[in-house]
């Protein structure tokens, strides 16, 4: 019985710039070198499961590299699967293709990539396999390029590689679009894709795999993101295995806080759910909380929407110095019909406001105009004449406060009185 495996990778896209945490400071270390950490690591996974050959279906870098670091890295990577025996099959892809990529590199002998021309065709006879790719030479392609894909060679398994949307995904944009029917004309085993970052196996008569990217790189590319291992025993497919590899984690979670009504309670179910989402991705983590549910704390988290996003990242630091907190969203809602709950919420905005030392002398040289200007009858409307006007202000603030909780059909605390 004869068997081997192969790795099936795409989208690397190498130095890829951070989208949302570049003005995090020392807290996004960790992403900073996610992609090429992750590509080591898929170099490491190659060598270990000795695997026949590793292919990658397009956009190996984000796009044109800032300097040479970036090519080096990926040499050198290379190098090591080199020095291992282990063929690299490549493709170019819409974010590395020719016209994008202007520098280059010689690569090691044991890279095939693949023509931006045309199809092509390597078989590798010792395993009686056959590649079949294109890369491209355009950052946007429109055309069915899985057409010009030849026939299975007979008696060979039969791979292609190719950079597409297919028939569409959300978040990607349309490149090389094709069916399953298109691919499946060609009567190949294993139609290795690229282009799509979330792992998907697309139902076939063929065995057409997106593996994802192989690292999220952003909040929106959230969970476990790798490679596919492959393998195969007498000329057919024993096994696929959805293995994870990525260096730095992005996850988001949905908190549900109904019912919550102290802050000491909130404090303890983020505290909770940041810990479970850590354990849960044993990586550097990057985490969106989206806050939700009917709360009496919802006019306390939207009046102070700041304070709670670093509240939260202190208690992150509590769980871990590789947790960060990526957003904090509050999509709650107050509870219904404007009770006291509800004005509980609304009065700390107001306290929040009347607290203000600008708002109040505005208030009180309002009313110092107002005292300049009035008949003498009129006076008596605004307290003793000999009172201090800040404390006319103050009272005239709490006044108000109190008519605005109850047009909303609150029920206010009075002055002074400490707020639940």
């Amino acid at each position: 019985m004869s068997s081997f495996k192969f790795l099936h990778a795409a989208d690397l896209h190498l130095d890829s710039p951070l989208r949302g945490l570049a003005r995090r400071g020392a807290i996004a270390g960790a992403f900073v070198e996610a992609s090429r950490r992750a590509l080591e690591n898929l170099v490491s996974v190659a060598i270990s499961e000795q695997v026949a050959f590793l292919i990658i279906a397009g956009d190996i870098y984000d796009g044109d590299w800032r300097d040479y670091a970036t090519g080096q890295f990926f040499v050198r990577q290379m190098g090591r699967l080199a020095r291992a025996d282990i063929p690299v099959f490549t493709i170019r892809g819409n974010h590395d293709a020719e016209s994008v990529v202007s520098k280059s590199l010689p690569l090691p002998t044991n890279v095939r990539s693949f023509s931006v021309r045309a199809v092509e065709s390597v078989a590798i006879e010792e395993l009686r396999v056959t590649l079949h790719g294109r890369g491209f030479a355009n950052r946007h392609v429109a055309d069915n390029v899985a057409l010009e894909y030849p026939p299975a060679t007979p008696g060979y398994f039969n791979i292609g590689l190719l950079h597409t949307s297919l028939t569409g995904r959300d978040g990607h944009d349309v490149y090389a679009p094709c069916s399953v029917e298109d691919l499946e004309r060609a009567g190949y085993d294993y139609w290795a894709l690229g282009h799509i970052h979330q792992r998907e196996v697309v139902p076939g008569r063929s065995t057409i795999v997106f593996p994802g990217n192989l690292q999220g790189r952003h909040a929106r590319e959230t969970g476990p993101k790798g490679a596919t291992l492959v393998t195969v025993t007498d000329g057919r497919i024993a096994g696929l295995e959805a293995l994870t590899l990525d260096a730095a984690r992005f996850e988001h979670v949905m908190l549900d806080l109904s019912g919550i009504e102290a802050r000491a309670a909130l404090e303890e179910r983020v505290r909770d759910a940041i810990r479970a989402a850590r354990e849960a991705a044993d990586r550097p983590l990057a985490l969106r909380l989206t806050l939700h549910g009917e709360t009496v704390l919802h006019g306390h988290l939207s009046a102070n929407a700041g304070q709670v996003a670093e509240d939260a990242q202190a208690i992150a630091a509590e769980v871990g110095d590789d947790v960060l907190i990526e957003k904090l969203r509050n999509a709650t809602t107050g509870p219904r019909g404007f009770a006291l709950s509800a004005a509980i919420g609304f009065d700390e905005i107001l306290a929040a406001i009347a607290a203000e030392p600008g708002f109040r002398d505005d208030i009180a040289g309002t009313l110092a105009e107002i005292r300049g200007k009035a008949p003498a009858d009129a006076l008596k409307l605004l307290g003793d004449d000999t009172a201090d006007i800040g404390q006319v202000a103050v009272a005239a603030i709490a006044s108000a406060q109190q008519a605005v909780l109850a047009a909303l059909g609150g029920i206010a605390t009075e002055p002074g009185e400490p707020q639940p």
